[in-house]
């Protein structure tokens, strides 16, 4: 019997919404009982079917809330074993991105994406999905003095638009001009300009947070971004992290820092204007930049492990987060 979607969905909604049995729904198809468990499994792999569990009295459901009340973010808690290393910890939170956006992601949207580790997990998760008139969009620039950045920013582009069947197109510019008036002449190019304006129709966006102190090292402090003057005067600013390679202090300011006049990413101001962002974090050293990052109102959805999110809360507000 041929799998396609139509069949999938069939099955999965006589199941999970009629609430027939398999032996029932083989009846009626003419097919196997072990037929239809293959069926339902195949709709699961492909994100047909997704499950949702609330529990209101569990911590997690409080943790979130609080990350509500506080920041006005959905936050998507991620259990990680204790002990677990930073990269499985990463990958159990790049799984829980990677299905919120399948949860997100429609026809016609264009998804804006910020390259780093973190991402890169995420596109090494996602699911092929039967999409159309999808359009990944770089949401900042990856050059450096020393490579183009194209390689690394476009496998990750290149990813998602396989995914989501779309274009990608990439943001090609240096992450950090030399001198920030540079940066203000190209911002007046119309190649440039029309560069940003795809930025600004994202209906999506999905990026990480860097962090100076993080045990698994953000790819912009470790691939010849930033060289020793340039993370003396972060460290002088109080700069914390960064979003989309635009710092952030643990307070949420930014635009005094002198490193963001010479930036290309997307700034907080301009995140704040697409209807859906969805910042992904893991590891409680981040814990600063992620507080920067929710005092700087970047995300509608927050994915993160449930260690980090209570180092959060405890950086907030000594305590908060021992609920």
């Amino acid at each position: 019997m041929e799998r396609n979607t139509e069949l999938l969905l069939r099955v999965a909604r006589m199941y999970h919404v009629q609430s027939e049995t398999m032996d029932a729904i083989a009846h009626q198809l003419g097919v196997s009982r072990s037929t239809v468990s293959r069926l339902l499994k195949d709709a699961r792999d492909r994100g047909l079917i997704r499950v949702t569990i609330a529990d209101p009295e569990r911590p997690l459901t409080r943790l979130s809330a609080l990350f509500e009340r506080n920041f006005r973010v959905q936050a998507h808690l991620v259990s990680v074993r204790s002990g677990s290393s930073s990269v499985l910890r990463l990958e159990q939170v790049a799984k829980v991105a990677a299905r919120l956006l399948d949860d997100i992601i429609t026809d016609g949207d264009t998804v804006g994406v910020a390259w780093g580790t973190t991402t890169a997990a995420i596109a090494s998760q996602l699911r092929p999905r039967d999409l159309a008139g999808v359009r990944i969009v770089g949401l900042n620039g990856g050059a450096n003095d020393r490579t183009t950045g194209l390689p690394y920013v476009g496998s990750i582009l290149q990813r998602f638009a396989a995914a989501y069947q779309g274009e990608e197109q990439l943001l090609a510019l240096p992450a950090f001009f030399d001198d920030p008036a540079t940066r203000v002449a190209m911002w007046r190019e119309r190649s440039t300009r029309h560069m940003l304006s795809a930025r600004a129709a994202c209906t999506v966006a999905v990026f990480g947070i860097g962090s100076l102190k993080s045990e698994l090292q953000s790819h912009v402090y470790a691939a010849n971004y930033l060289d020793d003057d340039d993370l003396a005067a972060l460290e002088a600013a109080r700069v914390a992290g960064d979003v989309c390679t635009v710092m952030v202090r643990e307070d949420g300011t930014w635009r005094d820092i002198p490193l963001n006049h010479r930036a290309s990413g997307i700034t907080p101001d301009e995140l704040q204007q697409l209807p859906r962002r969805i910042c992904v974090a893991s590891g409680a050293a981040k814990a600063a930049a992620v507080l920067g990052a929710m005092h700087a109102g970047v995300a509608t959805d927050l994915v993160i492990d449930e260690e980090t999110a209570r180092a959060v809360l405890n950086r907030l507000r000594p305590g908060l987060g021992k609920v």
